[in-house]
């Protein structure tokens, strides 16, 4: 897909480039303050958290490993049909590790309830949460944010690497798609 295609598709930019480098620099700096001397694991969950964790790690001033986990809440639909399945699981030990998932998007916090309470019970230091995104209204769940970013609207979402059907990762900024995109189908939670 083309520049020119991929536009014409983008109902509205919502957060831009600029912004997201910013609040990235601000958490990078907090996060390098507040983990000096731990065992840090910066973890995200494939596909859509690859982008923030990349630009996250490399601001990062301390030393810092870095997983990444593949979670399915969605059965053969797009709606989430509430049971966790782990497709790829993490290549490290977290017992006695400091945690810091990175999310691209906190909907539901569903998915992200489940692996916080995971990663604990595989007896983790300690599970903190930096997210670039958060859909405050569509919270069926509590979820901790240590590192909040934006609070965005109950809007479709794409770029930096949120998707809608494998389209739209690669672009630079939060964008809104157009209603036409996708409205054939049922939105579900986005990841």
């Amino acid at each position: 897909m083309r520049i020119a295609d991929i536009e014409s598709h983008i109902d509205h930019e919502l957060v831009s480039k600029t912004q997201i480098a910013e609040l990235i620099s601000k958490v990078a700096a907090q996060v390098s303050r507040d983990y000096e001397g731990k065992d840090l694991l910066l973890l995200a969950v494939l596909k859509g958290a690859v982008n923030t964790l990349a630009a996250l790690s490399q601001e990062i001033s301390i030393p810092a490993q870095i997983d990444f986990m593949s979670l399915s809440s969605y059965g053969s639909g797009t709606q989430s049909s509430g049971t966790i399945t782990v497709r790829k699981d993490l290549d490290c030990s977290v017992r006695g590790r400091h945690i810091l998932i990175v999310e691209d998007i906190i909907d539901s916090g569903q998915t992200l309830r489940w692996l916080i309470d995971e990663l604990k019970g595989r007896g983790a230091a300690s599970v903190e949460v930096f997210a670039l995104l958060d859909k405050v209204s569509r919270h069926e769940v509590q979820v901790d944010v240590k590192y909040p970013g934006y609070v965005i609207p109950d809007e479709f979402v794409v770029g930096f690497g949120l998707d809608y059907d494998e389209q739209y990762r690669n672009l630079d900024s939060i964008a809104v798609l157009k209603p036409q995109e996708y409205e054939h189908e049922d939105q579900g939670e986005q990841s």
